[in-house]
């Protein structure tokens, strides 16, 4: 297995919705490190961590969200692993 890095920049309704507990929920299961937070613009944005196959499934949950929200676009840009967490956290 190998270890990747994604940006990721989601849009539509995804503030106010519980996006990002529900992500931190989401990547605890996964075993995906990072972090994620709201940006002024409205929209979410997060740095994935961990094994490819598991930061693809924390990807694809990102397509729909929790309930209440509604994801109109998921943008990712995949960087260099860097190994930097140890866990997964909102930023505030």
């Amino acid at each position: 297995m190998s270890k990747v890095r994604a940006y990721v920049l989601i849009s539509g309704r995804v503030q106010g919705v519980f996006f990002r507990s529900s992500a931190r929920e989401q990547a605890y299961r996964l075993r995906v490190n990072g972090w994620i937070r709201n940006r002024w613009d409205g929209q979410v944005e997060a740095v994935f961590e961990g094994e490819e196959e598991d930061v693809l499934k924390m990807i694809e949950w990102c397509h729909k969200g929790p309930p209440g929200a509604l994801v109109e676009d998921v943008k990712v840009r995949w960087e260099e692993y860097k190994g930097e967490f140890n866990t997964f956290f909102i930023r505030y």
